[in-house]
């Protein structure tokens, strides 16, 4: 498990981090780190920046600052590990979970999904700010 991250050097070394409410009694604290380049293990990949030296969000690959090398974004994502620190919904557990940085679909919404230490209780990160129910934009 890495731990949470505290200041804004370990906020850029995130590929991604939210803060959700879960229910009611509910919340979580997501996290992703970025991973060193599999080729040169020198530098963190992250997304190619443009000429104006802004990163190109939309990209569809990561590439290492370094050495350049180039890898398929949904790859590279389904490499990562994403860390979970929650207070469950229904029991009011607090732990801390690791699963791989995968989305499914469900109910239409891309999540991401834990289970409850204790009660095994889904522990459900929904990639937009949707509730579940409502149809996704970009369908």
């Amino acid at each position: 498990m890495q731990a949470e991250p505290t200041s804004e050097e370990d906020i850029n070394k995130l590929v991604y981090y939210t803060r959700r409410t879960l229910g009611a009694k509910g919340k979580a604290v997501v996290w992703v780190y970025r991973q060193s380049c599999p080729k040169c293990k020198k530098s963190l990949m992250g997304k190619p920046r443009g000429k104006d030296g802004k990163v190109k969000i939309r990209s569809l690959e990561y590439v290492c600052p370094s050495c350049n090398n180039a890898v398929e974004k949904k790859a590279y994502e389904e490499s990562l590990t994403t860390n979970i620190k929650y207070v469950c919904p229904s029991c009011k557990n607090e732990g801390v979970l690791e699963i791989p940085y995968k989305r499914k679909k469900i109910e239409g919404i891309d999540t991401l999904r834990g289970k409850c230490e204790k009660c095994s209780a889904n522990i459900d990160i929904t990639k937009k700010m949707k509730e579940k129910g409502q149809k996704d934009d970009d369908e």
